[in-house]
């Protein structure tokens, strides 16, 4: 592996434009709120609801790439201050958006260059809050805006928990539910499943949601069963809804291992059905639970297994807390140069900053002992911090037969491989972030313990009917620096090829809804024939007869007819 050099990147005379540069891929702190009424909050929405807290703030998106100062946001103390709001937008002609954890790529809260003038942002992370367990049906009810961590934590404490749990536990409940939310998990070979679980979205374990909606003379909660025909259609809403409430099914939990491996080369893990070696499908047959991160111009990916194991065993240290990887949320003075240097326009220092980034990684499990870690499940599956760098993220979803995993990969990371060296060799380094594979399952019917009215409509893990050997997701998402030059017109190509490559014959590609797709040449969400075509056409072909793109569409605009949880962008999308 080549050395790093801190003076191939740095001169004492470029030190302080480093920095600057850098602070633009580091994430500050959300500007304190301003209230409505002071010096500086400016004039206030006429007539808003008493009592609310109302206040100017910034909004940020997760990639710093949508960033508005000073937008009125209020915090509601309860379900029913929803509603107050609900119907003084409706009357006054504001429109409301939802805001949990601001960790998220695309346009569902707000729009860039969108007019705010008459919107409000609704915090849902101050007060919908609660969290309650109820141990005699194995379920969990949560207000809006409560974590995952905390959601999952009030589960451990009754020995519940969930098997497919996304990296960050500071999203809120309803945020991840909008957009079909995660983790890494499929089946091992013989593994016996916990009644209860389920290796899709967290979608798929909900069992009623309450909501705000239109009842014909205004906007009232209303709570959906899973069995409703409605609930379908809401599970996954991007945000054409706004959830108050949730309950979701649990399981018995058990401990996780968490091994991290750094020694395998990418075409030995990648490689074709059959080949021989450690193989990332061989990882899946005997563990269920496999991520890996592939760092730019590097040979061999940080790879973390997962495997349930009731009994620490002797090698592994046990960990009592989540985010135990602190190299990767705490950077280090080679790395912050590294990118810094990148970011002001040394773009052909890539290939030293994918070097460093593995060397930071292997370095960093080994001095604070975490390539092999054990513990109740969250505290091995959260790993990022909203204070992780910066990074904006293009891919999607394969969704494919368990027996084709391989196939997808060695595909994928070829094509990849050929890709970045072809740019490369033209002196064009568009992407400088790592790649990131992760599988799970699909949203089944039969996981559910409630009589249910059929999977998440638009879940990108939902079944296709005809083709039930396809129980798998293939999550391949690749990582960049925003305004790194060339990225978008990359993550375009690469979506246009997963489209073209899995085309229906033995998998097919779906969006991850949270993170970049519908490419053009300079933006994500902009592509025109994949926003009003393309994306719409996935959820509908496969599904004659059944929920679809369009019913999800009739759904929320019957429970909202007044578009007051929309915006611009979800008025051309969601319709």
């Amino acid at each position: 592996m080549p050395s790093f050099d801190r003076r191939s990147f740095l001169s004492a005379s470029a030190a302080s434009a480093v920095a600057a540069t850098l602070a633009g891929v580091l994430r500050p702190a959300l500007v304190n709120a301003v209230p409505a009424g002071t010096d500086g909050s400016g004039p206030v929405p006429p007539d808003f609801p008493p009592g609310i807290p109302l206040f100017r703030q910034r909004y940020q998106n997760w990639s710093k790439e949508i960033v508005v100062d000073a937008v009125w946001t209020c915090s509601p103390r309860s379900a029913d201050d929803v509603v107050t709001l609900a119907n003084w937008a409706h009357a006054s002609g504001h429109r409301l958006r939802p805001r949990g954890a601001m960790h998220g790529w695309t346009p569902f809260t707000i729009e860039n260059g969108e007019n705010l003038d008459r919107v409000v942002l609704v915090d849902t992370m101050t007060a919908l809050t609660g969290v309650t367990v109820d141990t005699a049906s194995s379920t969990v009810t949560a207000g809006a805006g409560a974590t995952l961590s905390d959601v999952l934590q009030a589960l451990e404490d009754h020995g519940l928990g969930w098997s497919s749990v996304p990296a960050p536990g500071v999203l809120s409940i309803a945020g991840a539910l909008a957009v079909g939310a995660h983790g890494a998990v499929v089946r091992a070979v013989g593994e016996q499943v916990p009644i209860g679980s389920s290796s899709g979205s967290l979608s798929n374990l909900v069992t009623s949601m309450t909501v705000v909606a239109w009842n014909g003379t205004g906007y009232a909660l209303r709570t959906v069963a899973r069995s409703e025909a409605d609930a379908p259609d809401l599970a996954v809403h991007l945000g054409r809804a706004f959830v108050t409430e949730v309950t979701m099914q649990a399981h018995p939990a058990t401990p996780l291992r968490c091994e991290s491996i750094t020694d395998i080369g990418w075409a030995e893990l990648f490689g074709a059905p059959g080949a021989p070696g450690r193989t990332y499908v061989d990882f899946l047959d005997r563990s269920g639970r496999a991520e890996a991160i592939w760092y730019p111009f590097t040979d061999t990916p940080w790879l973390k297994v997962w495997t349930p194991t009731p009994v620490r065993p002797p090698s592994s240290r046990e960990v009592d807390g989540p985010y135990n990887y602190t190299f990767s949320d705490t950077l280090p003075e080679a790395v912050s140069d590294a990118i810094g240097a990148v970011v002001s326009g040394r773009t052909e220092l890539t290939p030293a900053l994918g070097q460093v980034f593995l060397a930071t990684t292997v370095a960093g499990l080994a001095a604070t002992g975490s390539s092999d870690i054990w513990g109740a499940p969250k505290n091995t599956q959260f790993y990022i911090r909203p204070s992780t760098l910066l990074l904006t993220e293009g891919g999607g979803a394969v969704i494919t037969a368990r027996a084709n995993v391989a196939a997808v990969l060695h595909d994928f990371t070829r094509w990849f491989r050929e890709r970045t060296e072809h740019y490369a060799s033209l002196r064009q380094f568009p992407i400088n972030g790592p790649v990131e594979i992760r599988c799970c399952g699909l949203d089944q019917g039969s996981d559910v313990l409630v009589d249910s009215a059929g999977p998440p409509t638009i879940s990108a893990m939902r079944p296709v009917p005809d083709r039930p050997e396809w129980d798998t997701a293939v999550w391949l998402n690749v990582l960049g620096i925003p305004g790194t030059p060339g990225m978008f017109a990359f993550y375009r190509e690469m979506e246009q090829w997963m489209r073209e490559r899995f085309d229906g014959a033995d998998a097919v590609f779906r969006p991850e809804w949270s993170k970049g797709w519908a490419f053009d040449e300079d933006r994500p969400y902009r592509d025109v024939q994949a926003l009003t075509a393309t994306i719409p056409d996935s959820f509908r072909d496969g599904y004659s007869g059944e929920r679809d793109w369009d019913s999800v569409v009739g759904t929320v605009d019957r429970l909202d007819p007044h578009r007051v949880f929309g915006n611009a962008f979800l008025d051309r999308f969601v319709r």
